[in-house]
C-alpha cells in the first residue's frame, strides 16, 4: 500500500497512508427504484412508520432527500400535521429546497413556501435574529401549511418560548445530529429528551457522523433505545459509486512553519479544500491572511482577481491559471459575498473548471458541496473527531471521472528541542485516533458467531459453501458484511445487546480509540503494555461505562465483539503490508480487505483468547514507524514510558475480577512469578487491589465497620 507523491512533483514525500479504500464501482448507491430512491433512501423509508427514527448514513448518500420521503409520508398517510426541519446553520437549508419528487414517480412533491423556509431570512444567524424568527415559527403552527425549515438555533428559542406541547403531532426532524448531546448544558438535547418523555411528536434524526468529537453521548442511553435506527455504511456508500475508485487517508509530519511544508502535500492539479488553523492554533502563524498569501505564492504568481466571482488568479508552474476561492479574509464583505454567491451557482455545479482550490478556516464543513473535490487537507488537529469526518466527506462525493480522493493531515512532529512535547503529542495521538477511527467506519461491518454456529443468511461461502470448521469466510455481495467465525466467542442474550454487537460497535471502538490512555500505551510503550490491558481492562471499563445496564454477560459480549472487530481489521491491514513489502501484494479493487482477513484467519483458527493477545495498534505503529523520524519516534515513547504509574484502584478491581475467573478455570490463582506475562500481570492486581483495601481499612476512623 502506497502513498503516492504529486501528479506534478513525484519525489514529494507523502506518507503511507493510515487508510487506504479500493471500491468496486457497482453505481448502486446512485440507482433509484420505481419511486426516485436510492438504496439508503429506500432502506429509510422502509422503517417510515416508526415515530423515532436515527438514519446514520455518510456525507452524500442522500440523508435530505430520504427525509423528505418520510416526511410526506407522515403528512399523508400517518396523520401528522405538519414537518419541521432543523439544520445547525442556515447554508444547509438549501438541502431541503423543493424537490419535484413525482417526476421520479413518488406521489408528492417537496415544498417549502418562501415565508417558512427561515434559513434564507436576512440577517446573520445570530441569538438576536433566532430570537426574531420564533413569531414566524408560531404563526406557522397556527397555520394550515406543511413543512417549515429552520435552525438549531431558531428552534431551542421557539421550543422555549411556545412548550413542548405547541409542537404535539408533529414530525420534528434534526439534520446532523451529531450537535445535539445528552449533557445538560446542550439546549436542544435537554429539549429532546423532554419530547421523548412526553411522546406526542414523532422524531427523525439524521446524522454523517458515527461519532461526538468530545466523547459525549448524543442521547441518553433510555432514549436511545427507543430509535429504530437505520445505517447504510461508509463502505457501502463509496463501493456503490460509479466514478470514485480509492480513497487514501494520512498524516503528513512537518517542522518549522507549516507554510514551508505544504507545497509537499499541496497538489496543484488536484481540486482541494485547504483549511488552516485557527488563530489560536499551536501550528497558526497568527496571521491568517499572511498564511492564505503564503499557501497561494506557493501555488504559482499571482495575477489579479476575477471580477465576476472574487476568485483570485493563480498562474501555475505549469502555465495553467488557477482559481482560489479565499475564504478566509473577511475584511471585506461585498467581495466574501461575492466568492461565497459564485460557490453556490447552481449553473457551475457540474463545472469541473468553476474553480480549483478552496482556502478555508470555519467554513466549507458539513453541508458544503463541491463535488469536484479531490483532496481535503487539513492543518494542524482538529479537537473534535465529528469535524474531521465532515472534512473527509468533502471528498468523498463521486463525480465523472474522479477516481480518487484523500484526507491528508499536516501535523507538527515533536522535536526533543521542543519544550511543549507533551501537547505535540497530544495532537498527534488525536490525528491517530481520527485515522483509526475512520479505518473502522470504511471497513465492512463483520457479523461474527462462535466456531460452527451454522452459514448465516445472505452470506456467500464461495464455490465449497460452508464448512464446518474450515476457514472459509461468508461475504454479503450487496452489503460487503463479512462472516467470521471465533471460537470461544461469547453471545449477547438480551436484545439491546445483539443490536448493539450487530449495528453500533463503532460507538463502542470510537470511546476505545479516543482513550488518550489506550493510545499512549497501544502505540509508544508497546514493550512494557500486555495487549490485555488494552483489550480486556480498558475496553471492559468503558462498555460497563458506556452500557451499566445490560448484564455482565452482555456486556463482556460486546466487549469481544468490539475487540474482534479493530483486531480483525488491523490484522488484515498488517496481512496486506507484509504480502507488499514481499513483492506478494496481489490483493486488487474492493477484495483488498476481505483478503487481507482471509490470511489472518487461515493462520491458525481464530479464538478469542488470541484475539485478545494482540495489541490492536500493532498495524497503525507500523505506519507511524515509516511517518516519524526515528529519533522523534522514540523520545515520545521516552516520554510515555516515564509516566508509567503503578497499578490504579480501578484497574486493579477489573485484574481482580480477571484473577477470579482465572481460578474458576484453572482452580488455582494466578502466579506474580508466572511466565505467562498477562497470568503475572493479573496476581499484581489482586496483589495491588489488596494494598487499597488495607489503605482504605486504615484510613476508616476506630470503630468502624467495613461497609
Amino acid at each position: 500500500m502506497t502513498y503516492p507523491g504529486n501528479a506534478t512533483n513525484p519525489t514529494n514525500a507523502y506518507t503511507v497512508p493510515s487508510v487506504s479504500i479500493a471500491t468496486a464501482r457497482t453505481g448502486a448507491s446512485s440507482k433509484a427504484n420505481a419511486l426516485g430512491m436510492r438504496a439508503m433512501q429506500e432502506r429509510a423509508y422502509a422503517k417510515r412508520g416508526e415515530q423515532y427514527l436515527l438514519i446514520k448514513s455518510p456525507p452524500a448518500s442522500g440523508k435530505s432527500r430520504a427525509l423528505m420521503f418520510i416526511a410526506l409520508d407522515k403528512l399523508y398517510n400517518q396523520g401528522l400535521q405538519q414537518a419541521i426541519i432543523v439544520v445547525p446553520e442556515r447554508s444547509i437549508g438549501s438541502s431541503f429546497a423543493d424537490e419535484p419528487l413525482s417526476q421520479h414517480g413518488f406521489d408528492w412533491d417537496w415544498q417549502v413556501a418562501p415565508q417558512w423556509n427561515l434559513c434564507n431570512a436576512p440577517g446573520v444567524d445570530d441569538v438576536k435574529v433566532a430570537k426574531s424568527k420564533v413569531k414566524a415559527v408560531g404563526e406557522f403552527l397556527a397555520s394550515t401549511d406543511r413543512t417549515l425549515v429552520c435552525t438549531h438555533a431558531t428552534f431551542r428559542f421557539a421550543v422555549n418560548e411556545l412548550g413542548l406541547e405547541a409542537f404535539d403531532n408533529r414530525l420534528i426532524a434534526i439534520d446532523e445530529f451529531h450537535h445535539v448531546s445528552s449533557n445538560p448544558d446542550n439546549k436542544l438535547g435537554s429539549q429532546l429528551g423532554d419530547f421523548i418523555t412526553r411522546d406526542k411528536v414523532h422524531l427523525v434524526a439524521m446524522t454523517g457522523s458515527y461519532f461526538r468529537g468530545d466523547s459525549e453521548a448524543v442521547l441518553a442511553p433510555g432514549d436511545e433505545a427507543r430509535f429504530e435506527t437505520i445505517t447504510y455504511t461508509y463502505y457501502e456508500q463509496l463501493n456503490g459509486y460509479q466514478w470514485l475508485k480509492s480513497l487514501d487517508i494520512g498524516y503528513f509530519f512537518y517542522t518549522g512553519a507549516y507554510v514551508n511544508a505544504i507545497a509537499k502535500v499541496l497538489d496543484p492539479a488536484l481540486k482541494t479544500i485547504v483549511h488552516i488553523p485557527n488563530v489560536n492554533a499551536r501550528e497558526s502563524l497568527k496571521d491568517k491572511q499572511r498564511e492564505v498569501d503564503e499557501i497561494m505564492h506557493g501555488l504559482g504568481e499571482w495575477k489579479g482577481i476575477d471580477p465576476a466571482t472574487g476568485f483570485h488568479l493563480i498562474e501555475a508552474k505549469d502555465g495553467r491559471t488557477l482559481k482560489v476561492a479565499d475564504l478566509v479574509d473577511d475584511s471585506d464583505p461585498a467581495r466574501r459575498s461575492r466568492v461565497l454567491t459564485a460557490l453556490k451557482d447552481p449553473t457551475q455545479k457540474n463545472s469541473r473548471d468553476h474553480v480549483d482550490v478552496i482556502i478555508a478556516l470555519g467554513m466549507a464543513k458539513e453541508g458544503f458541496d463541491w463535488i469536484w473535490c479531490e483532496h481535503a487537507l487539513t492543518i494542524g488537529y482538529r479537537s473534535s473527531l465529528t469535524e474531521i469526518v465532515q472534512i473527509i466527506g468533502r471528498a468523498t462525493r463521486d463525480a465523472p471521472d474522479k477516481e480518487r480522493s484523500r484526507f491528508t493531515n499536516l501535523i507538527a512532529e515533536p522535536m526533543a528541542e521542543q519544550s511543549a512535547v507533551a501537547e505535540a503529542v497530544n495532537d498527534m495521538l488525536k490525528a491517530i485516533s481520527a485515522s483509526l477511527l475512520m479505518e473502522q467506519v470504511l471497513a465492512p461491518r463483520y457479523e461474527f458467531t462462535p466456531k460452527n454456529a451454522g452459514p448465516q443468511p445472505g452470506f456467500d461461502y464461495g464455490e465449497d459453501g460452508y464448512k464446518d470448521g474450515g476457514h472459509n469466510l461468508g461475504v454479503n455481495k450487496d452489503t460487503g458484511q463479512i462472516h467470521v467465525e471465533i471460537n470461544g466467542l461469547a453471545t449477547p442474550k438480551s436484545p439491546e445487546a445483539t443490536r448493539i454487537c450487530k449495528e453500533d460497535l463503532n460507538e463502542v471502538v470510537t470511546s476505545f480509540l479516543q482513550d488518550k490512555t489506550v493510545l499512549e500505551r497501544g502505540l509508544f510503550d508497546k514493550e512494557n503494555t500486555l495487549p490485555e490491558e488494552l483489550t480486556q481492562l480498558r475496553m471492559g471499563k468503558i462498555v460497563r461505562e458506556r452500557y451499566p445496564n445490560l448484564s455482565a454477560a452482555d456486556q463482556e459480549a460486546i466487549r469481544q465483539h468490539a475487540v474482534a472487530a479493530i483486531n480483525v481489521t488491523q490484522q488484515a491491514k498488517l496481512a496486506l503490508a507484509e504480502a507488499d513489502a514481499n513483492g506478494g501484494g496481489a490483493a486488487q479493487g474492493s477484495t483488498a480487505l476481505l483478503d487481507g482477513v482471509r490470511k489472518f484467519v487461515n493462520v491458525r483458527d481464530l479464538d478469542i483468547d488470541l484475539i485478545d493477545r494482540i495489541n490492536p495498534f500493532d498495524a497503525a505503529y507500523a505506519v507511524l514507524a515509516k511517518a516519524m523520524d526515528e529519533k522523534s519516534l522514540r523520545q515520545v515513547q521516552a516520554s510515555i514510558a516515564a509516566k508509567k504509574v503503578s497499578i490504579p484502584r480501578d484497574e486493579a478491581v477489573e485484574l481482580t475480577a480477571r484473577a477470579r475467573t482465572f481460578k474458576r478455570e484453572r482452580g488455582r490463582l494466578p502466579d506474580i512469578n508466572a511466565a505467562d506475562a498477562w497470568e503475572k500481570r493479573m496476581a499484581e492486581g489482586v496483589a495491588a487491589f489488596l494494598r487499597y483495601k488495607a489503605q482504605e481499612l486504615a484510613a476508616q476512623p476506630s470503630g468502624v465497620a467495613n461497609a
